[in-house]
């Protein structure tokens, strides 16, 4: 009997790497016999850069830096020197972890520290630069990142703008770089989500809430982007309001396809590519996968929903493992589950699962196996 594992982490309990040991070890327990393969998987958000080094053998690399608000700090990235390829986490330098709560202000932070790390990486020799882009603490639309790569943008007076969420809408004029620092980089940008530049389901009204933005910064932080959008036309004649993953890390999504050139996609399929996940799940005999908390948001582009895709292909279902489900049992069939189970079932509360999950897996794992 062959298992195939690809889960995604469980946020704030458990990496991918290390729940795909655990599910492994009580496989073998019942089915001692059996072959398990393990594909622990990231849709680009926090956990990206661990994934990256587990699947290329990658070597770290530690840069200067700034953080959201500017204080200078050391980040890592991973580097092969075999592709000149280098893989940035950008929650490593621009992410919400990196701030206390009470410093949290997309009217203020910046994504330049991860472009302190692109330009470190291109010194270093890279020809290739993969981008996660999840956990962001910004709203700027990539103008942080951009400055810090060469371009300038001034206000209607003609000075230069801090390349931060407030400053989106006062753009008046682009400065393109003087040094040919991008050309011939290639960049691809794995997002987490598909949301849109701006609009009702963009950056700043889905995600700027909880990045410290009130309802009127909100507002303005749309506005801003939308004006941005607009600078983007003008200057590089194109709009990338409707792009999916524009909106991706509080718009660096579409300021990497702008700024950069970047190819826009799911993080999970850039791993699933590499790894030849497909036909993998095509040999397999039982598909395992899993996040923290299920609902059919996760069905529709998340590491779960991808997978249950590639087995649909095959004809075949899945079974999760997971913190807590919010999907009805009478729908899972139609969303092509076969059996699910979540810890909270095993546990006496939520907390307990989350901050132990090890100790609610096996139950788990033997319910659907």
């Amino acid at each position: 009997m062959k298992f195939l594992l690809a889960p995604d982490k469980f946020k704030g309990s458990i990496d991918s790497i290390s729940l795909c040991k655990l599910i492994e070890q009580e496989i073998l327990t019942a089915y001692p016999d059996a072959e398990v393969l393990s594909f622990p998987l990231s849709d680009g958000g926090d956990g990206f850069e661990k994934l990256v080094q587990h699947y290329f053998n990658t070597e770290p690399i530690v840069a200067l830096t700034i953080d959201p608000l500017g204080r200078s700090i050391t980040a890592q990235y991973q580097y092969s020197s075999s592709s000149n390829t280098a893989f940035i986490e950008m929650a490593a330098a621009s992410g919400m972890a990196l701030l206390k709560k009470s410093e949290l202000n997309p009217m203020r932070t910046t994504t330049y520290g991860t472009g302190l790390l692109i330009r470190d990486a291109i010194k270093r020799g890279a020809q290739h630069i993969l981008l996660g882009i999840g956990g962001s603490a910004t709203n700027d639309g990539g103008i942080g990142m951009a400055d810090a790569l060469g371009y300038m943008f001034l206000d209607k007076n003609g000075d230069p703008l801090d390349p931060c969420g407030e400053s989106l809408s006062l753009i008046h004029e682009i400065i393109m770089p003087e040094s040919d620092i991008l050309e011939d980089i290639q960049f691809t940008v794995a997002c987490d989500v598909r949301n849109p530049f701006c609009g009702l389901e963009g950056a700043a009204h889905i995600y700027a809430a909880q990045k410290g933005a009130s309802k009127e910064q909100i507002n303005e932080l749309d506005e801003g982007l939308k004006h941005l959008d607009s600078m983007f036309m003008k200057y590089f004649d194109r709009s990338v309001i409707d792009l999916p993953g524009a909106g991706a890390a509080g718009g660096l999504g579409g300021g990497c396809d702008v700024f950069l050139g970047a190819r826009l996609l799911p993080g999970v399929d850039y791993l699933s590519e590499s790894i030849g996940l497909e036909q993998h799940i095509k040999e397999a005999d039982i598909i395992i996968t899993g996040e923290g908390s299920i609902d059919e948001q996760s069905m529709q582009g998340k590491v779960v929903g991808y997978v249950a895709g590639l087995a649909g292909r095959s004809g075949k279902r899945i079974r999760i493992v997971c913190g807590e489900s919010k999907i009805e049992r009478r729908d899972h069939a139609a969303m092509g589950i076969e059996r699910l189970a979540a810890l909270v079932d095993f546990s006496t509360s939520q907390e307990d699962a989350i901050a132990s999950p090890n100790l609610f897996i096996a139950e788990a794992v033997r319910a659907i196996i």
